[in-house]
């Protein structure tokens, strides 16, 4: 029987200005480790620290831009685009002028598996 997911969690964003995760699978929603997929809305202005996280991140942008800093350099994310970063790689996350999108990660997110950056905001 399929399993009706009603509604998210929301869970408490990192990052220098208040940011809404609203998670629909993961860890904390639906219990599953093995893929987290959320909605998040972003302020302008928004930043969260450096991170070197164990899991693959594939993200959606529905709105706005996703600035995403990495060893190499910076790739803005527009509206309609989508990213991957690998397992390993350090990335910085960032909103300048606000977004709205959807992050799937595999495994599913945790705190102690994303390896954020000390003292980076």
């Amino acid at each position: 029987m399929p399993t009706l997911i009603a509604q998210p969690t929301i869970i408490t964003a990192a990052g220098n200005k208040p940011k809404r995760i609203e998670e629909f699978f993961g860890r904390v929603n639906s219990k599953h480790d093995h893929i987290s997929v959320a909605r998040m809305v972003s302020p302008a202005g928004w930043q969260e620290p450096g991170q070197k996280p164990e899991f693959q991140e594939m993200t959606v942008v529905l709105q706005g831009l996703l600035r995403v800093e990495y060893e190499g350099g910076v790739l803005d994310v527009q509206a309609g685009q989508a990213i991957v970063t690998e397992p390993g790689e350090w990335i910085r996350y960032g909103t300048p002028d606000g977004a709205e999108y959807i992050a799937v990660c595999l495994p599913a997110f945790s705190p102690e598996t994303v390896h954020r950056d000390v003292d980076d905001i």
